[in-house]
């Protein structure tokens, strides 16, 4: 038997029940749900299938919207089933679909082999008109996976949907719209989009270049690292030492974001409603929270659990400015992403889990007053307010920090200087390269991309050491009050360096200048 089911009766000549298909989306995968709306004699709205209240408030937002094109609610018992029964569904996006489903079952419309395989979702506004939905990117490709032809859409969201080839992507604005199209009297026409326009937008990161920045060598050559290798990095120094035009400018020089990674990207912003109106995302997100961040804000939540800052970073950057005022409970948990990639939010209703794979840049001052240059302290002991001050970080945060850049104040001469900086992309050239090497040599390996990501046990089998090297790192170990906890980090990051200068074997003079960049480790030991 097909979708729709028709029964009779002596007392109602009616359609007595229809299937229309709508999606729910948990997390961001989406599931295809069947909307059963059974017309019989009596009277009442009955709507089960574990809806939430915004959802059972839709018989008054349907029934403003069709008296509005000249249709009622009918003076029957409507019982309307969302299945499978047993998931949680939630938002007004399920208008569109009862409201038809309504329209079919009481027969004011003739149902049509369109609504067999194409899914409907979308908010009525009481005219009629349609509001634009969340997880739209997420239910096309739900859609397409599961063998459906189309997908029915607000207008606005048009754009996001049509980005999945192989799916007819119709969006509406009004409900008159889709009505004269199952009625046969207007039919809508499938969005067209360039595809090779979107594709082609992908990795265009805008106006901001670290050709802007002036001075910093050592802070340029440190994000450089950090962007070949895939780390985690420390910034610290005074304000106006240019920390936030540094972290800013990243992703700029970070490898263009794949069609792959752009697809899941958009989708955790779909599913927030950050994207709707632009189809992909087509460069890696940068996310800035303010410090006053609370934990749930960062890492998601809610009773149906929605993604946080850290999942909104996926594929980016993450900087948190002034790290030590972020909350403690907040910067504790960075650790699970921080070493999985994935954020897991458990809650009575559902427990989900959000993509975050996101490099980390945060940046502080030396001192809770904001001065106090590190490179004169380094060989003294720090005043205490200044030791209070960087002991606000955890030491389990601090180990996952593998460079630690100082930054020196801009000089005037610095800003004078007539020489020609490196442009973000000659950095990102260098970047490509080093990345090519380090997608050679983990081929064997999955979800393992980068040197950063080397897992722990395989160390020895990717970055042999040389026994002039290991002495070295031995001394620095011993003579720098490095503990053991910081060898791998330094070998990583080592390993990057060498990337970047095409060696095949680390030096010592790359595992020398992966110690600079652990300078604060020293004072906090």
């Amino acid at each position: 038997m097909g979708p729709f089911t028709f029964g009779t009766s002596p007392f109602l000549n009616a359609v007595m029940l229809i299937k229309i298909y709508g999606s729910a989306v948990q997390g961001i995968e989406a599931t295809k749900v069947v909307i059963e709306v059974h017309c019989a004699l009596g009277v009442g709205y009955h709507l089960v299938g574990m809806a939430n209240h915004a959802i059972r408030e839709s018989s008054y937002r349907i029934a403003a919207a069709l008296a509005h094109y000249g249709y009622r609610i009918p003076g029957k018992r409507l019982t309307i089933n969302m299945a499978p029964a047993d998931l949680p569904k939630e938002g007004a996006a399920y208008d569109l679909p009862l409201a038809i489903g309504v329209l079919v079952a009481s027969q004011q419309i003739k149902p049509i082999p369109f609504l067999e395989d194409h899914i409907i979702m979308g908010e009525l506004s009481l005219d009629g008109s349609l509001r634009p939905i969340n997880g739209v990117l997420s239910m096309a490709l739900q859609a397409k996976k599961q063998g459906c032809k189309g997908l029915v859409v607000p207008f606005d969201n048009r754009t996001e949907a049509a980005v999945v080839s192989g799916l007819d992507v119709y969006g509406v604005s009004h409900l008159g719209n889709i009505i004269d199209h199952l009625k046969g009297e207007t039919l809508l026409k499938p969005t067209q989009v360039d595809r090779k326009r979107e594709l082609g937008a992908i990795g265009q990161d805008g106006a901001l270049d670290f050709e802007q920045v002036k001075g910093q060598p050592m802070a340029k050559m440190g994000f450089e690292i950090a962007a070949a290798g895939g780390h985690n990095l420390l910034l610290i120094g005074t304000p106006g030492s240019g920390k936030s035009m540094l972290a800013k400018r990243l992703p700029t020089i970070l490898p263009p974001i794949s069609f792959e990674e752009a697809l899941e990207t958009t989708k955790i912003h779909s599913v927030m409603g950050l994207s709707y109106a632009s189809g992909l995302i087509a460069h890696r997100p940068f996310r800035s929270p303010h410090h006053g961040i609370t934990e749930r804000a960062l890492i998601g939540g809610g009773v149906y659990p929605m993604p946080g800052e850290l999942s909104l970073a996926h594929n980016g950057v993450l900087f948190l400015d002034e790290l030590p005022e972020f909350h403690r409970r907040a910067l504790e948990s960075l650790r699970q992403p921080l070493e999985e990639g994935m954020i897991t939010i458990a809650r009575a209703k559902a427990t989900v889990r959000y993509p975050a794979d996101f490099m980390l840049v945060a940046s502080m001052n030396p001192s809770a007053k904001g001065y106090g240059a590190l490179g004169t302290e380094l060989q003294q002991p720090l005043p205490q307010d200044m030791q209070r001050y960087l002991k606000k970080i955890s030491g389990p945060l601090l180990d996952r920090m593998d460079l630690q850049i100082e930054m020196q104040p801009v000089t005037v001469d610095d800003l004078n200087r007539k020489g020609i900086e490196d442009s973000s992309r000659d950095i990102r050239k260098r970047v490509l390269k080093a990345r090519a090497l380090q997608t050679h040599r983990f081929r064997a390996l999955e979800q393992v991309y980068c040197n950063a990501q080397i897992p722990e046990g395989r160390l020895e089998d990717y970055c042999p050491l040389s026994p002039k090297v290991t002495g070295l790192m031995a001394r620095a170990m011993s003579g720098l009050g490095l503990s053991v906890r910081w060898y791998d980090r330094i070998i990583k990051v080592a390993r990057t360096i060498a990337d970047l200068t095409a060696c095949e074997a680390i030096e010592t003079d790359h595992v020398a200048e992966a110690i600079q960049f652990r300078s604060l480790d020293r004072i906090m030991r």
